[in-house]
């Protein structure tokens, strides 16, 4: 039985959760927006120079109503796809809500996207309209697309028009998403997420991530991929919470300004910026709580948090295709003393065991569990749940640890050397260690004797020297490896160490481990 379970206010929360979000019908307008109070701010919008633009719910009412009307002369009706390929804006919030007004589905893009990758989502998804910010435009590439851009011509349009009154009516199993999965290993696959995933959100935010009514929430995660999409904008919108939405691209300086000025008390992201953060030593304002997801949390963060922002920075993980599953929560009913690399219990709604060294989920007994396979790819779907769907097929493998769980590896990114299974992130934790080393990455290469042997890539904190600079990596390069044997054990240092500029990772952030390996192998 998974922990949650064992507390009878929060089972009988999440089943609260389950029967709102399933209703037979509802309008996700009002799920999201027009049941809050006119007056309560939704989103503040804020920049790193100091600018805010606070949004309220009525504001987003009104506004999301009009563009509705424009969506609907343009064609958009119930179950046509709508895209944006748009920043953090207020574009990006109101064109989402007036999409669902309509019973629209809303396909996110980002803007870190190549035209290729732009062209393959679009190609797939075949939306009838997309908001595109004007420096975006020459991805759209593909006919058949209404393209409309944020400027002085759309606002106009859109506050010249008539609010539509008449919102759609959803049934739970209705899609209001198709996203597609980041691709670290294959395509990207299309998932369809349903009106009753709200109740799998809002548990996520009130249990893992515990966002109170007078928080101030930031998940700085970026909503064009799921876990900013799901929790930054989907979540504290269902749940009523004000929430930040930073409207510039991610620095350390810019965050720790945002963070300061507005007065965030809960922020989530990802590893890689509490890493940028730390290194920078910013002044940062107290926080009540913080969490962490994407990539493994390596255990130098939480040395350095509680000084630095008043608490520890606690890891959850999920997945595209479930949202988030499994995580160390900070409600106070559920919160257990942090384990490092462990990524906590299974969060309410969810139950997941280790089957065959891979992490999956139980369907039988994960009540605010929602997808139940791909868009159109039955044969991926089958992988997933096999024959009998009683098992979700993660793809990454874990250890299991009574009811906690530590994660190992993608399936695929695991070293096997000399019959030794080695998860990379294990390695890569002591890495980063060094007090030289920003960013660390570690994968197998062929080795004849020993089947795979790891080589390591790091990104230093400080580039070495022009003059000595050869000496200078050798040496990193031994004090690496013997940090691995010390730390973890002597059959498992890496046999090079790579110095690069930056390690290659999707835009959502995931480090992409195949494209190391095949730099490897051609070196």
């Amino acid at each position: 039985m998974s922990a949650w379970t064992q507390v009878p206010a929060v089972v009988e929360r999440v089943e609260q959760l389950r029967q709102e979000y399933t209703a037979p019908e509802a309008s996700l307008a009002d799920l999201l927006c027009d049941r809050h109070p006119d007056h309560a701010v939704a989103v503040m919008l804020a920049s790193g120079s100091g600018a805010v633009e606070a949004l309220t719910y009525g504001a987003l009412e009104d506004a999301s109503r009009r563009m509705a009307t424009v969506l609907a002369d343009a064609g958009v009706g119930s179950g046509d796809r709508v895209t944006t390929l748009l920043g953090k804006s207020r574009e990006l919030v109101v064109t989402m809500l007036a999409a669902w007004r309509l019973g629209a589905v809303y396909v996110p893009l980002f803007t870190a996207f190549s035209e290729p990758a732009v062209r393959e989502r679009l190609t797939l998804a075949r939306p009838v309209v997309a908001v595109v910010d004007p420096d975006q435009r020459h991805k759209m590439t593909i006919p058949d697309v209404l393209v409309l851009e944020p400027g002085d011509a759309l606002s106009a349009r859109i506050e010249a028009a008539e609010p539509r009154l008449a919102d759609h009516v959803s049934a739970p199993d209705d899609p209001f998403i198709q996203i597609y999965t980041s691709g670290t290993t294959g395509r990207p696959k299309a998932v369809a997420v349903p009106r009753r995933a709200l109740g799998a959100f809002v548990a996520y935010l009130e249990f893992a991530l515990d966002v109170q009514r007078d928080d101030l929430y930031w998940n700085a995660a970026d909503p064009g991929w799921a876990y900013g999409l799901y929790f930054a904008v989907v979540a504290p919108l269902a749940a009523g919470r004000r929430f930040v939405l930073s409207t510039t691209a991610f620095t350390p300086e810019s965050t720790a300004s945002i963070m300061r000025d507005r007065g965030v008390t809960n922020f989530a992201g990802a590893p890689t910026m509490y890493r940028a953060i730390k290194q920078q030593a910013l002044e940062l304002p107290r926080l009540r709580r913080a969490s962490s997801a994407g990539e493994p949390l390596t255990p130098d963060v939480n040395e350095w948090a509680p000084a630095a922002v008043g608490c520890e920075v606690r890891d959850h993980w999920g997945q595209t295709e479930q949202g988030m599953a499994i995580g160390n929560c900070w409600h106070d009913e559920l919160r257990e003393p942090l384990h490092p690399r462990s990524m906590g219990q299974a969060l309410p709604g969810f139950a997941a065991d280790v089957v065959d060294g891979e992490l999956v989920l139980d369907t039988h007994h994960s009540p605010l569990m929602w997808f139940t396979g791909y868009v159109g790819d039955p044969e991926r779907t089958k992988e997933r749940f096999g024959s009998d769907g009683r098992w979700y097929r993660t793809g990454d493998t874990a250890v299991r640890h009574g009811d906690s769980f530590s994660f190992h590896a993608r399936a695929d990114d695991v070293i096997i050397m000399a019959g030794y299974r080695i998860g990379p992130v294990d390695i890569e934790s002591i890495l980063v260690r060094h007090p030289l080393v920003s960013e660390a990455a570690v994968v197998g290469v062929p080795d004849e004797i020993r089947g795979e042997v790891l080589e390591a890539f790091v990104v230093l904190a400080h580039p070495p020297a022009d003059d000595g600079a050869e000496a200078d990596v050798a040496r990193l390069s031994d004090e690496l490896r013997q940090l691995v044997r010390d730390g973890y054990g002597a059959h498992a240092y890496p046999r090079r160490v790579h110095v690069v500029a930056s390690l290659p990772k999707t835009p959502s952030g995931k480090m992409q481990r195949y494209l190391l390996r095949v730099d490897a192998n051609e070196r």
